[in-house]
């Protein structure tokens, strides 16, 4: 068995050389010669209803399959330990179809605990995809299950609080019903929720896992079982990922577990040498003893990850400092190789309900490769020219 290392590399590149090529193979067929109409119409068939493509099948047709967008599939499920993984054309369009293979099997109430990504928290609060949410802390989940439930969301570390959740414990509590874990901001390299009980592990691909911040995509890693629903979802409403993203994320496979420790150790640089300035009420991070009162990091993760928050003395200073850096960039998202600064209450997580958002003091941090004295100097200059 390859270590991770060496999967982000290989793993979903099987063929090549027989294939004569050594760099990712990219195909941008919409459509696929038919041998039959009958043989077309059972691959079609087969495919739409949420089976894999077979070897010397035609693929008929982009949006039920793609083999540039299989191989990707086959890098993250490898990674994340998966039997198998589903693409996205956004980690939205992943989480919706994970919604709605949710409600076709009967059960349309979900548990979900906050915090969330806003775009998340948003889709399931306004029930437009026919699910009823109750949201819950990880203590309180059990309690909010129901003979309807059909699934229970969390995201460990959570945005933006960057809160950590007992993974093995959440899925105890879940009682069979099968937990959701959005994956994003530790990434496969940090976390495999599969391991601590999860049934489907998602990422929003654009973050970590392209890591260059050019190209858009989603994925689910489950079971067999579950990645039929979801391709069957996928192949009715069409939202499968492109060739092309397909391609760039997966090349960032190849470096993820590169980029993510090298942009962890930095991180940690800037948690602590925030923590000490006089003009920072409290640093969020997990790589702090005591943003991890649980020891979760060294058990369930393997590191504290490159994300984090802080908070500064008022709502007004805080909305200044993102338009005051100079090197970072003011912008959403996340795990790219260039340090991005956001103020959540204001724009991710506005359509947030106002109990559930995060407070206007708090700003997140995505921490990028460049060095941590540059990216400490700009934060701080930010934060003392806008006081």
């Amino acid at each position: 068995m390859l270590s991770l290392d060496s999967l982000a590399v290989h793993a979903g590149r099987d063929g090549l050389t027989g294939q004569g090529v050594h760099a990712l193979p990219i195909d941008l067929s919409t459509t696929a010669p038919l041998p039959s109409v009958h043989d077309g119409g059972q691959a079609y068939e087969q495919m739409a209803t949420g089976g894999r493509h077979l070897d010397g099948q035609s693929t008929v047709y982009q949006r039920l399959w793609n083999p540039t967008v299989a191989r990707f599939e086959e890098g993250v499920a490898a990674l994340e330990g998966a039997p198998e993984a589903v693409a996205f054309a956004t980690g939205m369009a992943a989480l919706s179809a994970a919604l709605l293979a949710t409600v076709a099997t009967g059960k349309n109430h979900i548990v979900a605990v906050r915090p969330l990504y806003g775009g998340s928290d948003h889709l399931l609060a306004s029930g437009v995809l026919g699910t009823e949410v109750t949201f819950s802390t990880p203590e309180d989940v059990h309690a909010a299950l129901r003979p309807d439930t059909g699934l229970v969301i969390v995201e460990t570390p959570a945005n933006p609080s960057l809160e950590l959740v007992d993974l093995a414990r959440l899925a105890a509590d879940a009682d069979g019903v099968p937990l959701l874990v959005d994956n994003t901001f530790a990434s496969p390299v940090l976390q495999q929720p599969l391991a601590h009980g999860a049934a489907l592990v998602l990422h929003s691909a654009t973050k970590f896992l392209g890591g260059h911040g050019d190209a858009m995509g989603g994925v689910i890693a489950t079971s067999p079982e579950w990645a039929a629903r979801l391709r069957r979802v996928r192949a009715i409403t069409g939202g499968i990922l492109t060739p092309w993203p397909a391609y760039l994320l997966h090349r960032g496979l190849a470096t993820l577990p590169v980029r993510v420790r090298a942009q962890q150790a930095t991180a940690h640089k800037v948690a602590t040498a925030l923590s000490g300035h006089g003009l920072v009420r409290v640093v969020r991070y997990p790589g702090l003893p005591e943003c991890d009162p649980l020891g979760l990091v060294g058990t369930q993760m393997s590191g504290p990850g490159s994300l984090m928050a802080f908070e500064v003395d008022s709502a007004e200073h805080a909305e200044r400092i993102p338009g005051a850096v100079r090197m970072i960039t003011h912008a959403v998202s996340l795990g790219g190789v260039d340090t991005l600064i956001q103020h959540p209450a204001g724009l991710t997580h506005r359509p947030v309900a106002a109990d559930a958002k995060p407070h206007a003091r708090l700003l997140r941090l995505s921490v990028g490769l460049e060095d941590a004295v540059d990216i400490v100097a700009d934060i701080v200059q930010a934060i003392e020219v806008t006081r």
